[in-house]
């Protein structure tokens, strides 16, 4: 879920499946998880949920952080 405000004009859209605009001329729009405006520094993001991590218990965290960090061994063959 992905909460905006607009500093222009303080309205604050909440994501959802439908266009939201919130009617200044910075043209803040928000489709989903993707936000737009005319000047992007006019704009605020109040609160991110963020789903990257859903479904994950802190071992498969663990496992895949140990994961990451092993070395690639590179293995020499005699060509005969």
């Amino acid at each position: 879920m992905l909460s905006v405000r607009c500093k222009e004009c303080g309205t604050e859209l909440i994501s959802s499946n439908k266009t939201q605009v919130c009617g200044c001329p910075n043209m803040m729009t928000i489709v989903g998880e993707n936000v737009s405006a005319t000047n992007l520094k006019k704009v605020v993001i109040t609160r991110q949920d963020s789903k990257e991590t859903e479904g994950f218990t802190s071992n498969d965290l663990q496992w895949q952080e140990q994961r990451r960090k092993r070395k690639v061994r590179r293995l020499d063959f005699e060509i005969r």
